[in-house]
C-alpha cells in the first residue's frame, strides 16, 4: 500500500508498474475482491461518465434553477464555425467536463470525481485524451484508476470536499486527478504524472467554495471548464519535463493548510464570494423567495 504520492510513485517504479496498476491492486488488498469485479465496477463507472458526456454535449440540458446549462453545446457549436483560439483537445476536454457538471446540476446520473460538484474534469479530460490517443477500453478504465489513486492520496492528507477545504479541495483535487491520468494514458513516467498533480493543484490553492444560492452551479459549472483545461496544460508541461520546486505531498500538505486557515464563510456555505455579491443574492433571493438566514 501507499499513504501519499510519493510513496506511489516509489511502488510503480520499484516494481515497473503503471501508477494504476499500483491503484488496483491495493484495491484488491483491501476489498479481497477480484481483479475483475473490481475492473467490472470501474466498467460500470466508465458507461455512466459516457452518457452523461453525450447528454450534455447533444441535449437541451437546463438545472431545475435555470442557472446552468446549454454551455457544453455552445462550445462545441464555436469549436465547429469559428476560428478557436485554444486547441481541439483542451477545448474538448473544457466542453465535455461542463457536459458532465451541467448534468449533475440538472439532477442526471453522474461520478462523483471526487465529489459531485467536480464530477465533470476527470471524465471530460479522459474522453477528449481518448478522442486524440486512441486507447482500449481498459486503458479508459485504467485512467479512472489512476485518477482514483491520486484522490486517495488527497484524501488521506487533506481534503476532497468544498466544506471542508473550499473548492481547491473539490475542484482543485480533480484537476489534480485528472492531470495525473492524462500523463500516464499518453505514456508519461509516474514520476511524470507526480509532477503534473503539483503543477495543476498549485494552480488551484486558495480556491473558495462560494456556491450562489448555495446549489452547486454557479461558478462550480465554470470551474470544472477551467479545472480541465488546468489539467491538460499541467499534464503537457510535465511530460515536457518541467517540475515542481516544491514537490507533490508538500502541495497537497500546503492546501490542507489553507483550507484549515479558510474562514467558513468561504467553505460551500454560501455567505461570502460570488455568493454574497449583489448578483449573487438577488439569485438566492428570486429561487427561495428570501434571503437564506445565515447558518
Amino acid at each position: 500500500m501507499f499513504r501519499n504520492v510519493a510513496e506511489l510513485v516509489e511502488v510503480a517504479d520499484s516494481q515497473g508498474k503503471k501508477i494504476s496498476q499500483v491503484m488496483i491492486e491495493a484495491e484488491m488488498e483491501v476489498s479481497q475482491r477480484s481483479r475483475d469485479a473490481i475492473m467490472e465496477d470501474m466498467y460500470a463507472n466508465l458507461e455512466v461518465m459516457e452518457k452523461a458526456v453525450r447528454r450534455g454535449l447533444t441535449e437541451d440540458i437546463r438545472s431545475h434553477s435555470g442557472l446552468t446549462g446549454g454551455d457544453a453545446k455552445k462550445l462545441q457549436e464555436y469549436m465547429q464555425n469559428k476560428p478557436f483560439l485554444s486547441g481541439p483537445t483542451l477545448l474538448n476536454a473544457v466542453s465535455m467536463s461542463v457536459a458532465v457538471n451541467e448534468v449533475n446540476a440538472a439532477m442526471g446520473t453522474i461520478v462523483a470525481t471526487p465529489t459531485a460538484g467536480a464530477c465533470g474534469i476527470v471524465p471530460g479530460t479522459l474522453f477528449a485524451v481518448s478522442d486524440k490517443l486512441q486507447p482500449t477500453r481498459e486503458e479508459m478504465v485504467n485512467y479512472l484508476f489512476a485518477a482514483g489513486a491520486i484522490g486517495y492520496c488527497i484524501a488521506n492528507n487533506a481534503f476532497i470536499s468544498g466544506a471542508a477545504g473550499g473548492c481547491q479541495a473539490e475542484v482543485g483535487s480533480a484537476t489534480a486527478m485528472a492531470a495525473a491520468a492524462i500523463v500516464e494514458m499518453a505514456g508519461g513516467t509516474p514520476e511524470e504524472s507526480a509532477q503534473a498533480v503539483a503543477i495543476a493543484l498549485k494552480n488551484m490553492l486558495g480556491l473558495v467554495c462560494d456556491p450562489v444560492a448555495g446549489l452547486v452551479e454557479v461558478p462550480c459549472v465554470k470551474r470544472n471548464a477551467m479545472g480541465a483545461a488546468i489539467a491538460t496544460v499541467a499534464a503537457d508541461m510535465a511530460m515536457a519535463g518541467i517540475k515542481s520546486v516544491v514537490p507533490t505531498d508538500e502541495v497537497i500538505e500546503a492546501m490542507y493548510r489553507i483550507g484549515c486557515a479558510m474562514p467558513t464563510t468561504l467553505k460551500e456555505t454560501a455567505q461570502g464570494g460570488l455568493a454574497a455579491t449583489q448578483t449573487g443574492r438577488q439569485i438566492e433571493a428570486k429561487i427561495f423567495g428570501v434571503r437564506m438566514e445565515k447558518q
